[in-house]
């Protein structure tokens, strides 16, 4: 075959092309369609016979960010409520900064929405970094109760921070733990080390209150904490890990993210991961954060069954 100048640019036109709607679709297309349903079955070892249990998460929303109007959350209260879930945690992120709220979402609006959530164990949500870091007197002061919580606590969504609460279904009893965040206050850099943070989180605290033999669910925002998680008999037993944070990198090619914002790179980026016979659940989140993309990583809904 010859190669001349015309089929030289055909290509180039064609890679152009390629990129272009690559590029259109990462941030269009994938982050504004349709929120995926992610299904995991599973039974923990040490998980209570004949507790039939089924969670639907939802992570990382980031109201009135790109691609999160009110109108997508309704949409997703709505798609949530068809699941028919036991029990609804939110994983934190609810908010962005105020730079990237392109839709001008005010905390009363979005908590409302969200505060539309109905399931028969509850709606029980945990607080994420964005919650402190873009909330600036509180970031300022490193104390005080987020805006973000007291939109939530303000619409009847009660908030757990290092607080354990045991609920029941057919009689039999479990506990669900939400942790405060790992990330809360930014302390600024240090040579070699990058970002410092100051969390706010109390793992022994938090399990110190489950301490029956019940089995523990956890919920904490960044999944970083599982690697620390007690694995000693007597203690509280954690059956499952939830999380979000990572976005599963918003950016996703064959497994691969050019980006994971946690100190252990990719082994906590998406979906289950199981250790030493422990699992969690990272997951990819609804909303994005930083540039307002997503590609090979759809925003989802992540859905739980349990026993």
């Amino acid at each position: 075959m010859t190669v001349t100048r015309r089929s030289i640019l055909k290509v180039g036109a064609g890679f152009l092309l390629a990129g272009a709607s690559g590029a259109a679709y990462a941030r269009y297309l994938e982050p504004g369609g349709t929120v995926a349903v992610t299904h995991y079955a599973l039974t923990p070892p040490g998980w209570t016979a004949g507790l039939s249990l089924r969670i639907a998460a939802l992570a990382d929303l980031h109201c009135g960010s790109a691609h999160m109007p009110l109108v997508r959350i309704d949409e997703i209260v709505e798609q949530t409520h068809a699941l028919q879930p036991d029990l609804i945690v939110l994983l934190g992120d609810y908010i962005t900064r105020e730079s990237r709220n392109l839709h001008g979402l005010k905390p009363q609006q979005w908590s409302r929405a969200i505060a539309r959530l109905r399931a028969p164990l509850g709606v029980h949500a945990i607080l994420g970094n964005h919650e402190y870091w873009d909330d600036p007197v509180v970031q300022r002061a490193r104390h005080g109760d987020p805006f973000a919580k007291l939109a939530l606590l303000d619409a009847g969504v009660p908030v757990l921070e290092n607080k354990a609460r045991q609920l029941s279904k057919d009689g039999r009893s479990f506990w669900l733990a939400g942790l405060a965040d790992q990330l809360a206050y930014r302390l600024g850099y240090r040579e070699g080390r990058g970002m410092m943070f100051q969390g706010l989180d109390d793992l022994p605290g938090t399990l110190a209150q489950a301490a029956d033999g019940a089995p523990v669910i956890l919920l904490a925002h960044e999944p970083d904490i599982f690697a620390g998680l007690p694995d000693t008999p007597g203690k509280a037993q954690v059956a499952l890990t939830l999380a979000g944070h990572t976005h599963g990198g918003q950016v996703r090619l064959f497994g691969w993210s050019p980006y994971i914002p946690s100190e252990f790179g990719s082994r906590y980026a998406y979906g289950r991961v199981v250790e030493d016979n422990r699992s969690i659940i990272v997951s990819a989140g609804l909303g994005t954060s930083g540039p307002p993309v997503r590609f090979g990583i759809p925003p989802e809904i992540v859905l739980v069954d349990l026993g």
